[in-house]
């Protein structure tokens, strides 16, 4: 787990290139404390800041080259079945006119390499795990640029005339002072509505994020980018009885967690007392033979607590459980941490930071996660919102004018969000999963928004053009709300959110549940398998006896702190500087910014904290990167 760097440019001399990507790796230290490295030549520059996990030896250290020095490598990830490939390597089959590579190492940054010279592009579709990765050809003078199928590990990239450039981070760009970028308010309507922008557009102008499933070549100065991978070309019916179907997912998620324990670094796993993470642990402990770490952040206050649930799987499986109780005083105090730490801001970041800071304390370098059980399972409560939504199709036969107007009364009646987002559903020309979907992850609708902003957004929304892509089938329907999860809210806030965090301490974060073949598996299931009739029922029927019923039939609560208070209060001054701030920027209708403040404060139940809290961030964000952004 490392964070890489690299400028391709043939006008740009070796000196500056050099230096450039000196910056870049410094800006990214944090995610690669062992070790840093540089390599250049006329065409291009690499850099690496190396996290060891696996073969913690120097040999290991990048930039990597293949053994007659035509390949090098930067990569950041894990290959979690590097083992299997390498021994495909070092056999020749009959027929097979490519000598068997020989290795110098163990790690699997040198198994990805001559996996590449061997199959080129295709060696892509024989790896399993997150990464992201680039290999220069110093014969050919072109790049080989990939990120993986689901998106765990971050690639951004730059493409101009002077050349392409490319990090782990935003920020490595941003501080490589190649040049000053423009802020991109063409998409600060999307991020005020889904408190993120969807890649690939990030909030720099110019500034992409490569695709999951996605690759690069960049040679002659022209980038390619082709899709190598595409979940929802991969979904096929999957027909068996249910207990056939429960051993199949079963069987599927414990290889999963078992390729995830491979490391030769003290690893855990996070433990919040919930279905997944519960999960994943009794899964490590079954495949184990230590005792698995476990870790658990909870509170005083018991309704924002989960400790009680964590220390009976802990029991269970007899972990070496550590929790850590926070005041809210320590979360504060680390809040300025956690901010500085966002590479790009969404709503959603400062909890895992603060479960990864407190992991890292521990003398953990991995820890597992259970993110992405809910996307695949139908655990959030959107599942059931749209089933509901398909049993009413009636409301189509409605007059528009009429359900609107009852829309607009019951919103009269009762000011509450979820009930503005009704009206505006109601206005639709038709009520149905692809019209309702974009409202249920919206935190302003569309109508606040032009309130907000000087003008919205140029472009199509993101989350549009992804319903646009999918036909819904016949008893499929929560399978398309899967595929919706995964490429809007989870991989562009919860996976983003969980490797910049926990990067940020260099933590590595795995996640079971987001193995492709786990998923691809999970989307092929019918609705009627799938029904949520209590908590993600196929998952835990999955597992049998694992789990006991405490943790089962428990309240779904998440990881929760009470903003709501803290920016009223201790949080009022450093939440009022950033609000006011942002209104003054030009794209801001600046009286009606601060006045959503105003509403907040005087209790307004249309104006919860989750709505101003990305606001704050954002600018936050803005004022920590203004020395390198163009700002009106």
């Amino acid at each position: 787990m490392c964070g890489i760097n690299g400028l391709v440019s043939n006008s740009i001399s070796n000196v500056l290139k050099e230096k450039y990507v000196s910056k870049m790796n410094l800006a990214l230290a944090h995610r690669g404390p062992d070790n840093t490295g540089i390599w250049n030549n006329d065409e291009i520059s690499l850099g690496q800041t190396r996290l060891s996990i696996i073969d913690l030896s120097d040999a290991g250290n990048q930039p990597f080259f293949s053994n007659d020095k035509r390949y090098v490598i930067v990569y950041n990830g894990e290959l979690y079945n590097y083992k299997q490939i390498k021994l495909q390597l070092q056999q020749q089959t009959q027929g097979d006119t490519t000598p068997p590579y020989f290795f110098k190492t163990n790690t699997d940054t040198e198994v990805i390499l001559a996996a590449y010279i061997k199959y080129g592009a295709e060696c892509l579709n024989y790896f399993s795990g997150m990464f992201a990765f680039a290999i220069y050809d110093t014969e050919l003078n072109k790049t080989f640029i990939a990120r993986d199928r689901m998106g765990v590990k971050p690639l951004y990239y730059h493409y101009s005339n002077f050349g392409f450039i490319f990090s782990s981070e935003l920020r490595g760009i941003l501080k490589s002072e190649l040049k000053k970028f423009e802020l991109n308010t063409d998409y600060i309507s999307e991020y005020f509505t889904y408190q993120t922008i969807h890649a690939p557009n990030t909030l720099v102008k110019g500034i992409k994020m490569l695709l999951p499933g996605h690759y690069i070549e960049f040679a002659n100065n022209k980038a390619e980018i082709t899709e190598y991978y595409n979940l929802k070309n991969k979904i096929e019916p999957f027909e068996a009885n249910y207990k056939s179907t429960c051993n199949r997912v079963l069987e599927t998620l414990s290889l999963s967690v078992q390729q995830r324990l491979v490391a030769d670094v003290p690893f855990g796993a996070f433990l919040s007392g919930g279905i997944d993470s519960s999960a994943v642990v009794g899964l490590m402990s079954n495949v184990s033979s230590e005792k698995i770490n476990t870790f658990n952040v909870s509170f005083d206050e018991s309704e924002f607590s989960e400790g009680k649930y964590a220390r009976i799987i802990a029991e269970k499986f007899n972990t070496q459980h550590h929790e850590i109780k926070l005041t809210p005083q320590h979360f504060l105090n680390d809040l300025p941490e956690a901010l500085s730490a966002m590479d790009h801001p969404s709503g959603d970041g400062p909890n895992t930071y603060i479960v990864s800071k407190a992991t890292k304390n521990a003398g953990i370098t991995m820890a597992l996660s259970g993110i992405g059980g809910d996307e695949l399972f139908a655990g959030y409560d959107v599942f059931k919102r749209m089933h509901s939504l398909q049993s009413k199709q009636w409301i189509n036969l409605l007059p528009k004018t009429l359900r609107k107007g009852a829309a607009e009364l019951k919103q009269l009646r009762s000011k509450t969000i979820a009930n503005k987002k009704i009206a505006e559903l109601m206005a639709q020309p038709q009520i149905n999963f692809k019209s309702a979907y974009p409202l249920s992850r919206a935190v302003f609708t569309q109508s606040e928004i032009s309130e907000l902003l000087t003008y919205t957004a140029k472009a199509k929304d993101s989350i549009s053009n992804l319903l646009s892509e999918i036909e819904i089938k016949d008893n499929f329907l929560f399978s398309a709300v899967s595929y919706v999860e995964i490429k809007s809210y989870l991989q562009n806030v919860l996976l983003r959110d969980t490797d910049q965090m926990s990067m940020a301490v260099a933590l590595e974060v795995r996640e079971p549940f987001l193995d492709y073949k786990l998923i691809e598996l999970a989307l092929s299931i019918n609705d009627r398998t799938k029904f949520p009739h209590s908590p993600k029922k196929l998952l835990v029927d999955s597992l049998g006896d694992l789990l006991p019923n405490e943790i089962v039939n428990r309240p779904k609560m998440g990881f929760t702190l009470p903003w709501q208070f803290w920016l009223k209060n201790d949080l009022k001054t450093f939440a009022e500087k950033n609000i006011t701030e942002l209104a003054h920027y030009n794209f801001c209708k600046k009286n009606a910014v601060l006045n959503l403040w105003h509403r907040f404060l005087n209790n307004d139940p249309t104006v919860t904290w989750s709505r101003l809290w990305h606001l704050i961030v954002l600018n936050s964000w803005i004022d920590k990167n203004k020395t390198y952004l163009i700002l009106d």
